[in-house]
């Protein structure tokens, strides 16, 4: 078991959105983290798909929010990874001390999968990655869904006793990004609550299958609404996060912020 830990636990879908509050209570309550302290600071409204996006020409406005029974967090009126950098930057030193950094951020438990191209688009992970760019190891959750009436409070038991193992070594290094993939956990399914073993795979680099249904307004003007499911992808390459989600696993995806196409630098650096 790791010594006692504060975690800095954030999301995409807003300080009220059960994933977080699931995932808050599964890591308070599973017996391989022993956690000190978690410090929820989210998104006050839901942030889905915004990406890496932060916030420059208008103030951060924030406030205290008892979001459930056993869960209570400071909602800024932002996007994820302003969270971040608004709880690393000021809240947590205001609350600990100066200097004081937690020990771990977590992002999630997102309400859907980002799995695949789509941690791209994810301010999940996005809140999570920015963490990393900060120097703090950091880890994104989601929870795969599908047509059944999601169960979180199970995902979010697999996802920590996940993050349990993993923080079995000691923690990651800093700069360090894992990407947690949950699948579908449903009340209708009764093998739901089965264990699932985490598997660690990169990340599939297909593109996804867009749809738009065009639409024309009252004035006569046209429209698109996406409605593809947003995990339909145009190829999946065998052992990738999607082919393994898809067969019912806990995949987990070290991730990287630098995006340097180290092996094109030669080749480009001969054209200057």
């Amino acid at each position: 078991m790791l010594g006692f830990m504060r975690v800095l636990l954030t999301n995409d879908d807003g300080i009220r959105a059960p994933g977080i509050i699931a995932l808050h209570d599964a890591l308070r309550a599973e017996a391989g983290l022993a956690i000190e302290e978690i410090l929820v600071v989210a998104p006050l409204t839901v942030q889905s798909a915004t990406s890496h996006g932060i916030t420059f020409h208008e103030p951060l406005m924030t406030r205290t929010v008892r979001a459930s029974e056993t869960m209570t967090g400071v909602a800024v009126d932002g996007r994820p990874a302003d969270c971040t950098k608004l709880a690393l930057t000021n809240l947590w030193p205001e609350r600990f001390g100066d200097g004081a950094r937690p020990d771990l951020v977590i992002s999630g438990m997102n309400m859907g999968a980002n799995a695949g191209i789509n941690v791209i688009y994810s301010g999940t992970v996005a809140a999570a990655i920015e963490a990393a760019f900060l120097g703090l190891p950091s880890i994104a959750v989601s929870m795969h869904l599908h047509r059944g009436t999601p169960d979180y409070r199970v995902g979010a038991a697999h996802a920590a006793r996940t993050i349990a193992h993993l923080l079995r070594g000691g923690f990651p290094d800093p700069h360090t990004c894992l990407n947690i993939n949950i699948p579908r956990c449903e009340t209708e399914d009764p093998t739901h609550a089965d264990p699932i073993d985490p598997l660690v795979c990169r990340m599939n680099t297909h593109g996804l299958v867009d749809r738009y249904e065009k639409r024309t307004s009252p004035s006569g003007d046209d429209y698109y609404w996406p409605n593809a499911d947003g995990m339909e992808f145009r190829s999946a390459d065998d052992g990738t996060d999607v082919e393994r989600l898809f067969e019912r696993c806990i995949t987990v995806t070290p991730l990287r912020y630098d995006l340097t196409d180290d092996a094109a630098l030669e080749r480009w650096r001969s054209r200057v």
